[in-house]
């Protein structure tokens, strides 16, 4: 059955006695009580479709559950701590609706919750709330702009060698299909692969000659058990789709290549994207950053967007922050940042914002195709292009050259027109580029010899099809006007440090990739949260009215 109506909950959480009155009206938490959780209740009908219709009543009501994990969310508490304070904290009772004496639930509630948030795909079901009354509020206009960049995020498990990773896989496809076969059914090897990987641990002292014998052992042993699990007629399909035997076969295929005579072979480098730890197969390896500011990990990237207000006159010190998060969105490690940038646009269209009139970027976002896409659509994408590669032999990079592709002319810096073009098209990927000769204008050049080679008769470029906007870009960079709004981008990365410091963004909390989404939709809402009490608690002190600070913000 469905749950029952709100309106007898209600009678159930109401305040009486004194607590509201031992809170100052900027107090986060009855600003919370009275501003947030209306927002809460309004998403009773999402919550609903968590519970199953004909199991019996939940034992606990559901937006003051999900109240709770926000609130944890916000002062960053685990889940006992959030139960104790809802017990014992006067401002959290008042913020969730919750009388003194009631009882509260078991720490296990919270997990549970998460869990029913995952399976119905209600992840992202706290953040697009908060994000909705943000817009309400006027706080987010229907035409904003907005700025955008990326950072780590380092998954939730412990390092381990290619030989770890191999044996700690075997060791639990093992344990599984012991679950599952039953007595008679383990073929006559198996008492020697449950000795060798799950009894016995791996010696670290090992020399390391040894330690190469063991891992290519690992592999000719997890191969021995492929082929047995292949050739069981009957349960062959139950063995080989058992979760931890897929993994396996995974990280074989990643650690592993089959020779000839089915004979094996560890690989010399791990393909990108392979599994490091088991316990969490969505973890990859990535490097961010380059020199010495390279930064080597293994987890995930978060892609952060938050709205940029318009400068406005009359700001006093210590006035609160009106720009909040539109995006916390998770991606795996090994994903570009321009990839990234297309499921942040897709993810805020889904919840209903139009897309920004200006993104203010990193070089990692821009791309002639970008640039070009966004001006199709009226938008701009601000942000550096990568500089023009130079030739080997240090002659005149692209950048020398004056292209226009759409006539399908170049003119080189000797002030000489291009005197072919021709179209070409890779077959497997469609890239479109353009070549550009100067058959007959180079042997009497005064400036050959810094631009063709010695063993070059004539100069030729290739550009990409949109290199026209990049040029441009390359240019535009030089002036004051890109140089001061590139200055607007600044500022995420103070957002991304208040996420680290105060949210604990740096390190997941979960493993798996859901999971860890739905703890960065959670820090987004609690983000966005603290600023908007924060905005409400100072209007109150310094006695502005809302609906005119809104409009002079905007």
């Amino acid at each position: 059955m469905s749950l029952p109506d709100f309106k007898r909950q209600t009678e159930l959480f109401g305040i009486y006695g004194p607590a509201g009155l031992e809170l100052a009206p900027e107090d986060r938490y009855r600003l919370f009580g009275e501003k947030i959780y209306a927002l809460l209740v309004g998403a009773r009908p999402e919550l609903e479709k968590c519970y199953c219709e004909d199991n019996g009543r939940p034992s606990v009501e559901p937006v003051l559950v999900l109240g709770v994990t926000l609130l944890q969310f916000v002062e960053k508490v685990p889940d006992r701590e959030a139960v104790e304070r809802l017990r014992y904290h006067l401002g959290w009772k008042y913020a969730l609706n919750h009388e003194v004496n009631e009882a509260v639930f078991d720490s296990t509630v919270l997990v549970r919750f998460r869990g029913k948030l995952l399976e119905h795909e209600q992840g992202r079901l706290l953040f697009e709330r908060i994000l909705r009354g943000l817009q309400d509020a006027g706080l987010i206009a229907r035409k904003y702009k907005q700025r955008l960049d990326s950072t780590h995020v380092l998954g939730m498990i412990a390092k381990m060698s290619r030989l770890e990773c191999v044996r700690e896989s075997f060791r639990l496809a093992l344990r599984e299909l012991d679950g599952i076969l039953g007595e008679g059914e383990r073929p006559e090897f198996w008492e020697v692969l449950w000795e060798r990987y799950v009894e016995s641990k791996l010696d670290y002292r090992t020399p390391e000659v040894e330690l190469k014998n063991k891992m290519q052992q690992a592999g000719e042993d997890i191969q021995r058990l492929r082929r047995w699990v292949g050739g069981q007629k009957e349960r062959r399909e139950v063995l080989q789709e058992a979760g931890q035997m897929k993994l396996l076969d995974r990280v074989f295929a990643e650690q592993y290549a089959v020779q000839e005579a089915e004979g094996i072979e560890v690989r010399s480098e791990e393909p990108v994207g392979a599994v490091k730890n088991p316990y969490d197969p969505d973890v990859e390896w990535a490097a961010k950053g380059r020199g010495k500011s390279r930064k080597e990990f293994e987890g995930y990237k978060v892609q952060v967007a938050e709205t940029v207000s318009p400068a406005r006159r009359g700001m006093e010190k210590g006035e609160p922050t009106n720009n909040f998060l539109t995006a916390v969105m998770i991606q795996r490690a090994t994903e570009s940042d321009e990839a990234g940038r297309e499921q942040v646009l897709e993810e805020q269209a889904e919840m209903g914002l139009e897309k920004p009139e200006v993104e203010y970027v990193d070089g990692a976002y821009v791309s002639a195709k970008e640039i070009v896409k966004a001006e199709e659509e009226g938008r701009q994408l601000m942000g550096p292009a990568q500089p023009a590669p130079s030739p080997r032999n240090k002659a005149f990079s692209a950048e020398a050259f004056q292209v226009r592709v759409e006539e399908r002319r170049a003119i080189c810096p000797a002030g000489k027109q291009s005197t072919q073009c021709s179209r070409l098209e890779e077959e497997k990927t469609g890239k479109v580029s353009y070549r550009f000769e100067w058959s007959w204008e180079c042997p009497d050049c005064s400036l050959r010899n810094q631009c063709v080679g010695q063993d070059q008769r004539h100069r030729s470029l290739v550009v990409g099809e949109h290199h026209t906007a990049l040029q441009n870009r390359r240019w535009e960079m030089k002036t004051p006007e890109f140089k001061q709004a590139m200055k607007k981008r600044n500022a995420i990365e103070g957002t991304q440090s208040e996420l680290v410091r105060a949210h604990g963004a740096r390190r997941a909390r979960y493993r798996r990739l859901g999971k860890v989404k739905l703890q960065f939709y959670l820090i987004g809402a609690a983000c966005n949260v603290k600023r908007w009490l924060r905005r409400l608690g100072w209007e109150i002190k310094k006695g502005v009215q809302r609906d005119s600070c809104v409009q002079a913000s905007y």
